[in-house]
């Protein structure tokens, strides 16, 4: 035997030696200590580190919880500062359950219910960690930030309406202005949702109800009275009263890869349901963002989008899940643009975060493709190139960071004037391909699943039921969210949407709106969108518009099923069923 083979058998061996070694661990918190009850947050994760310090690192652990009820309290020792995504940025942010740095961690919660107290409480955060998986939990907020009320009375000659507040709600009148607790916030709503009691569908042509919360009156027992002129909320509508303040998703994931969320039921959050940026490959099998049951009292679940991804990477896969009465969608996919603020010289510039809510989190790392556009026309002007160099240019690491100093392996092109025109760049390589299949989306506000990414994208036989805005939306948008980006390659096949677009939102143009924001599409010659297939579809409506699309070579809209109703009258301002602005090489039939 040569050298080289005696040398690669010994490694061969070793390597099977390794995997054959390497075991499952299952171990049961209440071995350390943790049972059902009012655990403190400090407790529960000490027990964690206690399991996980007794299994060798390179075994898998399933660390197993006895079914029950634990309750979450904010902890300054698992405090930590986090810059999430799409959230406001309140820090420090006190977490539930942290994995900092581990790896292959199972978290089995046997069906418990975790409930968080204080409204700013982070569930679970998961930061720099690989192979993780979180199955069989329940998360929950006794107290959320929204406030439910039911229409009593609506007198409209007077522009009254006498309502109800839950009997779960810890209100109250203060100068005239209807308020409620949760735990330690005083909530003021200004806004609010309008339900229906038997169907729980968002009510139609309501969109975001403005509350008059001013000069409340109490006339009765829990009855209340207040100057408001809605016609549209009939005596049994449902209205959830509330602020639009989102501190913190329900599951965070930050820097990680290999994350795994299946058998998962968010009741509640005060910002998203899960909220994930700057990882590879996540999986959500039944991940469900949803009421508990059809006799739940309540009918909201998250104060925002269901789920949420912002720069990721590798694949995405979400399947099988439930989103229900959330506020916002059921998924959105996207990265984030930066915007030119200064060109030091041809291969250095100083780009910067612009939305309040999306800041402090890295941006790119060197090797990454980019490529820059004109935000005016949504128009690349650039090759795409790599990063050669990136550090963040007004804080001391990317931690709270909103401008970048980056260098590029080439020269940028010589037509970019910043004093006569605004300029984004894009990370290419920071986008994720996303399968979304088998899901049912449902009474939910805005619109049911954003995709911005270039890599593939399968949404398949998944039911929008009365998602109340747009089913489907591909958008891109470099002036307002600067949510990257150009979608190359989606296809949308075997769904059935079920009387969408019964309100109007941003982007809701058409059951399927694939909107781009473009201030100057005129002088666009360029397209941004591009080889979108739209097949085998059901749209069951009472309405025209079903397809919108601006700005996209290559559309194919075949083989789809249209069945009419009358389930409620027609009203949007697209009367036509395919409605299409600056389209090139278009099949539809």
């Amino acid at each position: 035997m040569s050298r080289y083979r005696y040398l690669l058998s010994t490694l061969l061996l070793f390597s099977a030696w390794t995997v054959l070694s390497a075991k499952t661990t299952r171990v049961n918190l209440s071995d350390f200590g943790l049972r059902p009850g009012n655990s403190t947050t400090e407790k529960f994760n000490n027990a964690i580190s206690k399991a996980l310090a007794q299994v060798p690192e390179k075994d898998t652990v399933i660390i197993a919880l006895t079914k029950g009820t634990y309750e979450f309290h904010p902890s300054k020792k698992t405090s930590r500062t986090l810059f999430i995504s799409n959230h406001d940025q309140p820090n420090p942010k006190s977490i539930g359950i942290i994995l900092e740095g581990r790896s292959n961690v199972t978290i089995d919660g046997a069906g418990s219910d975790l409930n968080f107290h204080v409204a700013s409480m982070l569930p679970i955060a998961i930061t720099n960690s690989k192979n993780i998986t979180l199955t069989n939990l329940h998360i929950d907020f006794p107290e959320p930030q929204i406030g439910q009320i039911e229409i009593v009375a609506n007198d409209t000659i007077s522009k009254t309406i006498e309502f109800r507040p839950d009997k779960n709600l810890k209100w109250e009148i203060d100068n005239g202005r209807f308020c409620f607790k949760a735990d330690d916030k005083t909530i003021i709503p200004i806004a609010g949702m309008a339900f229906e009691h038997d169907t729980r569908h968002i009510v139609y042509n309501t969109s975001d109800i403005v509350f008059n919360n001013s000069d409340i009156q109490l006339i009765g027992n829990d009855l209340l009275k207040a100057n408001w002129d809605n016609k549209k909320l009939t005596p049994g509508t449902i209205v959830t009263l509330r602020s639009y303040d989102r501190p913190a998703p329900a599951v965070f994931v930050d820097g990680s890869s290999d994350i795994h969320l299946t058998d998962m039921y968010v009741h509640y959050a005060n910002g998203m349901g899960l909220l994930a940026q700057n990882t590879t490959d996540i999986s959500l099998n039944a991940f469900n963002v949803c009421l508990r049951g059809d006799n739940d009292s309540r009918y909201f679940t998250t104060q925002a989008d269901a789920t949420h991804f912002s720069g990721c990477r590798g694949e995405i896969h979400s399947t099988n899940g439930l989103y229900e009465a959330m506020m916002d969608d059921a998924i959105n996919v996207h990265g984030t643009y930066l915007k030119l603020r200064t060109i030091n010289d041809r291969r250095t510039i100083i780009c910067e975060y612009m939305h309040p809510q999306s800041y402090g989190f890295n941006w790119g790392i060197p090797g990454d493709s980019v490529q820059i556009l004109a935000s005016r026309t949504m128009e690349t002007i650039s090759e795409i190139v790599t990063i050669a160099d990136i550090k963040p240019f007004d804080m001391p690491s990317d931690k709270g960071a909103k401008m970048f100093m980056i260098t590029l392996s080439q020269d940028l092109p010589d037509n970019i004037d910043l004093a006569e025109a605004s300029y984004g760049i894009e990370n290419l390589s920071a986008t994720p391909s996303v399968v979304f299949a088998n899901n049912t989306i449902r009474n939910n506000r805005a619109r049911g699943a954003l995709f911005s990414t270039p890599k593939k994208v399968v949404a398949e036989n998944n039911l929008f039921d009365h998602t109340s805005g747009s089913a489907i939306l591909l958008c891109g948008d470099c002036n307002g969210w600067f949510e990257t980006g150009a979608c190359h390659n989606v296809t949308i096949r075997g769904n059935r949407f079920v009387n969408s677009l019964t309100n109007l939102f941003q982007f809701t143009n058409a059951i399927i709106s694939i909107y781009p924001e473009i201030p100057d599409l005129n002088s666009q010659h360029q397209y941004f969108h591009s080889n979108i297939t739209i097949t085998d579809n059901v749209f069951e409506t009472f309405d025209n518009p079903l397809l919108y699309a601006k700005s996209v070579s290559g559309l194919i809209f075949l083989n789809n099923d249209v069945i009419r109703n009358n389930d409620f009258p027609a009203f949007h301002w697209n009367k036509a069923p395919i409605f299409l602005e600056h389209v090139d090489q278009a099949k539809i039939q």
